[in-house]
């Protein structure tokens, strides 16, 4: 077989996966291409019908004015939602970071007792759902929380951000681990060498090197964070973006294309977030840093 037959054998093997890849995803891009375009029509563009359909933005000023009905109805704070969901995120962006970064360091480089053990158990943790662990984080909130009103609203936060970023700590020492692992002994022999702790050699010598893998672990603990509604719904008291349209998608006096501006809101940091960096994702899913 010549170089060209196998060229354009591997031609046609891309060209025949990126045909399978495109018709999978058509349903995934037909939603979405719904979605936004009910948020800014007078109805639900749902058959792609667009002989009654009209334009307009009036479905996003009465998002951004906290009303879920054309008329009537009670105003809602979307802001103060849009915050709370913002909250949440980077709490679980942040605990993720430091909890990964700090144990996937000391995994890779620290031998001690039960090293393997504990990274098996973590892979185990990993592969379950966080619905079934939900009954024992549920019970410890009923044991810890406050009875003070005040204290048990800024509590509910610490705590879902707390039990929704343990979801996405095995992931993250995994992943963190593989960076740390890549890195050459020398670089931080010569900083202990010279007197560096082992907390400064983390944070002065080894995470500036890795910082496509911190990167992407924030943004994996951001999409968690963002993205989640059953820990969210479960133990905070105060209303999130998610929480907020699924109260509404059942209500009387909801309107279905106002709810499809919440939704579209709801998903833009998501889709910013995936667009701009799928090189830094790619990296990740590769397992190393490319020099």
């Amino acid at each position: 077989m010549s170089l060209s037959d196998v060229e354009v054998r591997s031609k046609a093997r891309q060209i025949f996966y990126s045909i399978i890849l495109i018709a999978l995803s058509v349903p995934v891009l037909m939603a979405f291409s719904v979605l936004v375009l009910s948020s800014f029509a007078n109805q639900m563009v749902t058959n792609f019908d667009f002989s009654k359909v009209r334009f307009t933005l009036r479905n996003w000023q009465l998002l951004f004015q906290g009303r879920i009905a054309i008329t009537g109805g009670l105003r809602e704070n979307i802001f103060l939602y849009l915050l709370n969901t913002a909250m949440v995120a980077f709490g679980v962006a942040i605990v993720t970071t430091l909890v990964g970064t700090l144990s996937g360091y000391a995994i890779s480089r620290i031998k001690f007792k039960g090293r393997k053990f504990i990274l098996l158990m973590m892979l185990m943790l990993h592969a379950l759902p966080g619905s079934i662990l939900i009954v024992g984080v549920y019970f410890l909130y009923r044991l810890w929380m406050p009875t003070n009103l005040n204290a048990l609203r800024y509590f509910s936060f610490f705590y879902v951000i707390v039990a929704r970023a343990a979801l996405e700590v095995p992931l993250s020492v995994w992943l963190m681990k593989g960076f740390f692992d890549l890195l050459p002994w020398e670089i931080e022999w010569s900083a202990l060498v010279d007197g560096a702790s082992r907390l400064k050699t983390w944070a002065k010598i080894m995470m500036p090197l890795i910082k496509p893998g911190v990167v992407a672990i924030l943004i994996f603990g951001f999409l968690a964070g963002w993205q989640d509604i059953i820990y969210v719904r479960t133990f905070l008291i105060d209303k999130t973006l998610a929480t907020f349209i699924e109260s509404n998608l059942e209500a009387e006096m909801a309107y279905m294309p106002l709810l499809a501006a919440a939704a579209t809101l709801y998903l833009l940091p998501t889709i910013f977030f995936y667009i701009s960096s799928q090189q830094l994702l790619f990296k990740v899913y590769a397992g190393g840093i490319r020099r």
